[in-house]
């Protein structure tokens, strides 16, 4: 006998054949003394012994077997002994197991996915209002469902190509935009007759050819006597599709003190730029600058921003002020005289100034374009500005009050010269008067007397308080303006 690691004891093979040989020996010797016995029913008491004998022979095996001491089944059979544990069991128990295991893998892995599945399909949609609440709270990020549908916004690595606005806008306006090249033939003391070029922009107003520029464009081709192109200069335009065949353009009207000018060129169906409403412009809406910036060498730049400011107040070199546009669009030489464009790819003004000086960064202005059609129109039917009231003087620019206290006399604009039969005239000032009031208001310069009369029209009177140094006296007249209408040489 062997113990096994629960101290119990174990039969080795050897004595296991002993115990089934001495069974068999005993059941035999049993059947033919019950055989012998049976008639005479005297096998009850030894049965009763041989009972007790076998049970208590078995109890001391400590084993099971095929014997039942209870219910009398040994009888008539043999019986036998066999030890349960064998190591040819023990690798079929774990052959089975490992089965176990992996049906039990395989059912968890299904069972698994279809409770995820059901969590998303029919869980998901009621919690996720309380969910996105929560989520949007932690992150800034939005996540909705909508018809059972999650939908989360993301943040793309891979930027998508989309069409801008501006892309559109270009496509639309590109075409009204024109270059503009002046040519003068000068003559240099030392290098002879020398060719003087100047380039800018405009914009086609007119499907017949009127092109809206700035003054400054077309200034050294201008002859204000005759209000036309001067000799040995000329005017050439480009068009946007047509780089390589210029027109030849005349001057309509210019304004010098607006910085506005129209020109012609000769031809029909030309692509008209649309024009906007300027006064109905916002602080913070896209701006598009197109033009030429550099010359005919960028033609057709586009550049993007914002309109940064309204009725900014700017002087222009002239000494005249008006209300402009500002922006933060590129503004560079070249640009003078294109456009400034809306989201809806109408001109809404006319590009003309930029501020270039230390400490300023992305300052232009534009002419708004409300300004600029008042201009124009009036250029094209009469060739000038009509409406605008006229003094018929000019001051002397080297008076000032240094001067006045020097020489004893006040402060005020010192009359150069009067235009004959103009209003000054009629009312008697003289060249040498010094205008000290106008309407009652002191003037000093020329500027403050012009903003003054700027607020009438012609028609309209005028008192001004005058000093006669001549006469040292002052006194009072009544103006009566007129049209500032401009004259001009036949030819």
């Amino acid at each position: 006998m062997i113990f096994d690691e629960n101290n119990n004891y174990r039969l080795n093979k050897d004595d296991i054949n002993n115990l089934n040989n001495s069974a068999k020996e005993y059941t035999n010797i049993y059947n033919s003394s019950y055989s012998s016995n049976w008639s005479s029913n005297s096998y009850r008491s030894e049965d009763s012994a041989s009972n007790d004998s076998r049970t208590n022979f078995y109890k001391s095996l400590n084993a099971g077997s095929a014997y039942n001491s209870g219910s009398n089944n040994y009888k008539g059979s043999t019986v036998y002994y066999s030890e349960s544990y064998s190591k040819k069991n023990k690798k079929s128990k774990k052959g089975f197991n490992l089965f176990q295991l992996i049906l039990v893998a395989v059912l968890s892995s299904i069972l698994g996915g279809g409770v995820v599945f059901a969590a998303f399909q029919f869980l998901a949609p009621v919690i996720q209002p309380e969910f996105s609440s929560t989520f949007n709270k932690v992150t800034g990020q939005n996540v909705s469902a909508t018809g059972g549908t999650n939908t989360a916004t993301t943040y793309k690595i891979e930027i998508e190509k989309s069409d801008s606005p501006i892309v559109w806008i270009a496509k639309k306006v590109s075409p009204s935009i024109v270059g503009i090249k002046v040519s003068a033939r000068v003559q240099s003391f030392f290098f002879g007759e020398q060719n003087a070029e100047g380039e800018g922009s405009g914009i086609i107003i007119r499907e017949d050819g009127y092109i809206l520029t700035n003054y400054h464009v077309i200034q050294n081709a201008y002859d204000a006597n005759t209000n036309k192109v001067a000799k040995n200069v000329t005017i050439e335009v480009y068009l946007w599709d047509q780089k390589d065949k210029p027109y030849k353009a005349e001057i309509v009207g210019v304004d010098w003190k607006t910085d506005l000018a129209v020109i012609k060129i000769e031809g029909k169906g030309f692509p008209a730029a649309e024009l906007g409403d300027s006064d109905k412009l916002e602080v913070g809406e896209l701006a598009v600058a197109i033009g030429n910036p550099g010359g005919l060498e960028y033609m057709g730049s586009v550049t993007a921003g914002i309109i940064s400011g309204l009725d900014r107040t700017v002087q222009t070199e002239s000494g005249y002020e008006f209300k402009l546009i500002q922006t933060d669009a590129a503004i560079n030489p070249g640009n003078s005289g294109g456009a400034l464009v809306n989201s809806e790819g109408k001109v809404i003004g006319v590009n003309s100034i930029k501020i270039v000086a230390t400490g300023f960064e992305g300052i232009g202005f534009a002419i708004p374009i409300n300004t600029a059609r008042e201009i124009f129109e009036d250029l094209i039917e009469h060739r000038y500005v009509t409406g605008r009231p006229l003094i018929g003087i000019q001051a002397n620019p080297n008076f000032n009050s240094r001067i006045a206290r020097a020489n004893g006399v006040p402060d005020g604009v010192l009359v150069a010269s009067v235009v004959p039969f103009s209003g000054a005239y009629n009312a008697g000032i003289k060249e040498g008067d010094i205008i000290t009031k106008c309407q009652g208001q002191p003037v000093t310069t020329l500027d403050e007397l012009n903003k003054i009369k700027d607020q009438y029209k012609p028609g309209d009177v005028l008192e001004m308080e005058i000093y006669r140094h001549s006469e040292r006296k002052t006194f009072t007249v009544q103006v009566v303006l007129s049209e500032d209408k401009p004259t001009f040489d036949e030819e």
